[in-house]
């Protein structure tokens, strides 16, 4: 098969969409290289990602093109997809070309979520507006709508009336880094490159208002958890209020912000950590939960949405809305030591359903059905 991926998201993003792509990518080209790949990349600076041996790397051909890169992404590649007479075009990012439905070229587009239209509180109205016109263009003019959890796939036909048998369900996968145990000097040299203190929480995701870390420290200090916290993620509006409520409890609260880390210190900081808490409101899918698993993190999380889809039987659920829940969770995982051990033996399991090769053997499964229909 010709498959072409929308890539931007691969060269261009550091996390989140960028890591599905990029994990989408290599487990695709990884498990079946008789597949000839495309990956289309608009962007000019210098990328995160150096595209497998098996792939070509597509980008702006002329100077006007790479001007208006996000117009040759629009409207330019549904041309291209049809000169290279394409079997399949992957949308990794919610969005596809203008005029592919209008092609030979059978098309996928992944929705993450749309958080946007369940929590409209938590965006901007012009992001709004050009997510759903874009969201809404990609449901309608797709050969098939691949979906990461069935929350999303039920917000799908919730939200905007996407025909059931049209959204396929197929689970995003974990970078292979996060199996792998790391040399304990690597964690010797990070603790020390960031002052960290022996014992510590983890909290994973951008610091905004959704992924609720105001609720995880409100319930620290209900359950007086005193722990260190160290935070992975970079900031937004919301660290205003994260800020000014650790510093009203600086005597009680020590907490380390680290806005940008690599995998490599990532796994490291999973595996270092008690537990690694993630009390979001929603997710499509919950990323950090699997990868905390893999990494033999026991982890605690929210009851809702995709979440408990992500950590299977072996995450302690809690109601996210509830900070005083949060802290007594924390307060038993971390007296509990079988239990402790249990979350960390069923969580290395259940992170084994998102490996490389099982969401690659599905999706080229789902590019062989979308062919043949």
């Amino acid at each position: 098969m010709k498959i072409g991926f929308d890539a931007k998201r691969a060269f261009s993003n550091t996390a989140g969409l960028g890591n599905f792509s990029r994990n989408s990518i290599i487990a695709l080209t990884k498990q079946f290289p008789d597949n000839q790949y495309y990956l289309f990349n608009p962007g000019n600076r210098k990328p995160l990602f150096i595209a497998p041996q098996s792939a070509i790397e597509l980008k702006p051909e002329n100077m006007w093109w790479k001007t208006f890169s996000f117009v040759w992404r629009s409207l330019h590649i549904s041309k291209i997809t049809k000169k290279l007479n394409l079997d399949i075009y992957h949308g990794l990012s919610h969005e596809l070309p203008v005029g592919i439905e209008k092609t030979s070229t059978k098309s996928i587009v992944t929705i993450h979520d749309v958080i946007f239209l369940r929590y409209p509180e938590f965006y901007k109205k012009i992001d709004r507006e050009i997510y759903d016109k874009k969201f809404r263009h990609a449901c309608r003019v797709a050969t098939r709508i691949h979906s990461i959890s069935d929350q999303t796939k039920r917000d799908l036909i919730e939200y905007y009336g996407v025909p059931e048998e049209k959204i396929t369900v197929i689970y995003q996968s974990i970078n292979p880094i996060f199996f792998q145990k790391v040399d304990p000097d690597f964690k010797f040299e990070l603790r020390k490159k960031h002052q960290l203190p022996k014992k510590f929480l983890l909290s994973v995701g951008t610091v905004e208002s959704r992924k609720n870390l105001l609720g995880l420290l409100e319930g620290m200090i209900a359950s007086k958890i005193y722990v260190p916290l160290v935070v992975v993620g970079k900031s937004t509006d919301y660290m205003q209020k994260v800020q000014k409520f650790i510093e009203a409890d600086l005597n009680r609260l020590q907490v380390f912000f680290l806005p940008r880390i690599s995998d490599d210190e990532l796994v490291a900081l999973y595996q270092m950590a008690e537990v690694m808490i993630y009390p979001s409101f929603f997710e499509g899918f919950g990323l950090p939960v699997a990868e905390a698993q893999a990494s033999g993190c026991p982890v605690i999380t929210s009851n809702i949405s995709s979440l408990p889809e992500a950590g299977g039987d072996a995450a302690f659920y809690v109601d996210p809305s509830m900070p005083e829940e949060i802290g007594e969770a924390l307060k038993t995982v971390l007296s509990d030591s079988s239990l402790r051990k249990s979350m960390i033996d069923k969580g290395k399991a259940n992170a084994h359903r998102f490996t490389h090769y099982s969401y690659a053997v599905q999706m080229e499964q789902l590019y062989k059905t979308v062919l043949n229909e």
